[in-house]
Order: C-alpha cells, then sequence, then structure tokens
C-alpha cells in the first residue's frame, strides 16, 4: 500500500509523468491508484477542512496523520464527544465516506457539527487526498513524535475495518 501511495504522491507532483523517478515509468497510474488531477482537487476540498482539522496537529477537531485504520475518538489527548468516542468505527474509506456524507447522521451527538459533503464525486477526491497525505512525509515525521504518546507508534496505519 505505501508503495502505491507514493506512487500517487510522485505522480501527483508530476514526477513520474516527467521521467523523473525511475526509467520506463508510465505517465498514466493503475486503475486502482487515483490520478493526480483527484488527489489535487480533494486538496482544494480538504482547504475548507482547515479551519477546524490540520494533517499533523489537533485544533478544534482532531489531526489527520494516521487517520486510515484508527478507531475513532483515539487521538491521544484530543477531548471528543461521548458518542465518538463510543461509536466503535474505524476510520477507512466506506466509513469515512458515509461519515462525510453527514456526520451526525452516522454519529448522533458528534461535536462535529458539518453539514457533510452531499456530492459522492468531492468526498472520493477528498478521501483521495486524504489517503495520499496522510503517509506521506508530513505525517511520518509528525509519527515520530506521536509515538511517544500513542504506545505503538504506528497509528494502526494497517488496521483497516472497513
Amino acid at each position: 500500500m505505501r508503495a502505491v501511495a507514493a506512487f500517487v504522491f510522485l505522480a501527483s507532483a508530476g514526477l513520474l509523468t516527467a521521467g523523473l523517478v525511475g526509467a520506463g515509468a508510465s505517465s498514466s497510474p493503475p486503475a486502482d491508484v487515483a490520478s493526480s488531477a483527484d488527489v489535487e482537487k480533494g486538496r482544494e476540498i480538504y482547504e475548507r477542512c482547515g479551519a477546524c482539522h490540520s494533517l499533523e496537529r489537533d485544533r478544534v477537531g482532531p489531526r489527520h496523520c494516521g487517520l486510515f485504520g484508527r478507531r475513532a475518538g483515539s487521538v491521544p489527548g484530543f477531548v471528543y464527544s461521548d458518542a465518538m468516542r463510543e461509536s466503535r468505527l474505524f476510520w477507512g474509506r466506506k466509513t469515512l465516506d458515509r461519515f462525510l456524507t453527514n456526520p451526525l447522521a452516522v454519529v448522533p451527538g458528534t461535536f462535529m457539527g458539518y453539514a457533510g459533503i452531499p456530492d459522492p464525486k468531492e468526498r472520493e477526491q477528498l478521501l483521495d487526498y486524504l489517503d495520499v497525505a496522510t503517509r506521506g512525509e508530513q505525517c511520518d515525521a509528525a509519527a515520530g513524535s506521536a509515538a511517544k504518546t500513542d504506545g505503538d507508534g504506528r497509528g494502526r496505519r494497517g488496521d483497516v475495518r472497513d
């Protein structure tokens, strides 16, 4: 999975299509990899989230580094609603897609008072961006400092339960 994320990151940076990484690199990604245009559009959509969220640090909402596979309501030191802590959700693409459609319907009582993203294509693009960004260098550096507080230091990245 890290290889796929790295491929998408390099493709979104234009390094693969420019031929700067690896001889014989294809300009078209495999079918299961988001296009760089979708990742870029997802980054633009994520800017809407920036008032409350950040990749590497908590704001009004919890940080998103290590998001995929993490149990909802489990970022150390962040104050969650009882509803979120008790939701028994694990964040993966399917769960996030449902949640981002209508957060209050999926977790009634959540502190996240956001109406959601009704457009399925926008949700998909946002998830494409998060899939790349939350596994990138910015989050790897943040994980190093979080390892001191979360016990295993892995952020439960591989434990996706969708």
